[in-house]
Parts: structure tokens; C-alpha cells; sequence
């Protein structure tokens, strides 16, 4: 069904489509934070063990901001100029390192082995590949410190929705709406982010498409047992999955 419709790059789709209304998309800063907080107190974060932090995938500082706030160094990775520019304004004075750069490769922004990785919302299946995914876990796995924390979270698609049942509701107002449109693929999903906006009495719709891996529970808590992390699986928040892997 995707023939004929030109596939954006997660860069692309997030630089051009997504990242330029992200904030409304969330319900607004203060909301997307209280939500962050609201994780991080869920995973049993605490300031005084985890005071090193890099948070892959950080966007505006949906949780890189609450844990700064509570007093933790933390490297926030993103590929994202718009939404780090976000980050650095409202994360101004908190101990943040904003970088944009490729989190597989964030061997390369990192100064002092972290107590605590974040992967958090659906960031794990933007990467397009196992192999590339294998990566990452091994790389964080060798960055961690001691008895160190790797958590994320992510959208289980092996099961994915049919029927009407593909089209999501994001968000809508009296100005804009957003809904996502959902097809299978034998190893990622084909996400279509429709946006409608009012210009003046006339309403304009952009759609652009993106692939998101298709990531079991199951494959993500073997590999990552098999770079020595200890995962445990439990639900999510949102509707994700979340897994959480300490280290030796």
C-alpha cells in the first residue's frame, strides 16, 4: 500500500512534520514534564544513586529536565536542532549537556560513565535495524557505570492494530488536528503522520511518512542479556512496554 508514497527518514520526519508542533502535540511543556517526572518516580529514579544521566533521544527534556531539576548531570542526545533548542531554553541553568548528534553513536558525548540511560517514548523503534539496535545496547552497556540503570520504553508492534482500529487520534483543537495512520510492514511500521491546519476559513493537510521497527519484548530483553544486562519487563506508560536492565 506504500507504493508511490515517498518514506521520510526519522530526521526528516521529525526536522520538517513533527518536531515543529511536538509541544502542542503533548499538551504543552508543563504537562510533557509532569509526565516525565511522573516516569522517572515510577522507575524508582533517585538523585542521590543516579547522578550521572544520558538520555538518548531527549527532545525538548520531557525527562532530562525533571531529572536535572533534582540535581542530575545529564547528557541529552538528540538529532533534533529545533527540539534542543527547546531544551536549552527552558532547561537554562540546569546541569544539561544538550548534543545533537546520533545516540548510536553516544560513546562520543560522554565524559564520565553514567549511573542512569534513558531511551524513553517510542525512541527505540526509530532505529532502523536489529543490528543497529544490538549496537546501541552494547555500547551502552560498556558505558554504564557499576550496578548502573539502562531504561526505556517503546511501542510493541508485532501484534499491530487492523481495521479502523490503524487510525489513531493524537491530538486535536480548533486549529490544528493530528492523527496517525498505521500500516504493516514485515519488520517496521509505516507510520503516517496526518496534520490538519486551519489557515484563515480553509483547512491545509500535510501528511508525511516514516518506518519504525518492529521491536518484540521478548528479542529486546535477549539482547539485552547478551551485552550482560539484567532486564526485567513490565508495562509502560502510555500504552508502551517498559523494560528496565541493570548492569553487573
Amino acid at each position: 500500500m506504500t507504493a508511490g508514497i515517498r518514506m521520510s527518514s526519522v530526521h526528516e520526519h521529525y526536522d520538517s512534520h513533527l518536531a515543529p508542533i511536538y509541544l502542542w502535540m503533548v499538551g504543552g511543556f508543563d504537562n510533557a514534564v509532569a509526565l516525565g517526572k511522573s516516569d522517572l518516580d515510577a522507575l524508582g529514579i533517585k538523585p542521590d544513586t543516579h547522578k550521572v544521566a544520558l538520555d538518548l533521544g531527549a527532545g525538548f527534556g520531557m525527562h532530562a529536565i525533571p531529572l536535572a531539576r533534582e540535581g542530575c548531570s545529564v547528557t541529552a542526545i538528540d538529532n533534533s536542532s529545533l527540539l534542543l533548542d527547546e531544551l536549552r531554553a527552558r532547561g537554562a541553568g540546569l546541569p544539561i549537556h544538550a548534543m545533537e548528534g546520533d545516540l548510536l553513536n553516544a560513546s562520543r558525548y560522554v565524559s564520565e560513565a553514567p549511573q542512569l540511560v534513558l531511551c524513553m517514548g517510542d525512541t527505540l523503534t526509530h532505529i532502523q535495524s536489529k543490528g543497529e539496535v544490538e549496537g546501541l545496547f552494547s555500547e551502552v552497556s560498556r558505558l554504564l557505570a557499576p550496578k548502573g540503570l539502562f531504561a526505556m520504553t517503546f511501542r510493541d508492534y508485532t501484534s499491530p492494530a487492523a481495521g479502523d482500529r490503524r487510525f489513531i487520534p493524537v491530538r486535536s483543537d480548533d486549529s490544528r488536528i493530528h492523527t496517525c495512520f498505521l500500516e504493516e510492514e514485515p519488520t517496521h511500521m509505516v507510520v503516517h503522520d496526518i496534520v490538519h491546519e486551519r489557515t484563515g476559513d480553509a483547512w491545509l493537510m500535510k501528511v508525511s511518512a516514516y518506518r519504525k521497527l518492529r521491536l518484540s519484548p521478548d528479542w529486546v530483553s535477549s539482547a539485552l542479556r547478551e551485552v550482560g544486562l539484567s532486564p526485567t519487563i513490565s508495562a509502560g506508560p502510555r500504552g508502551m512496554v517498559q523494560i528496565v536492565a541493570r548492569a553487573a
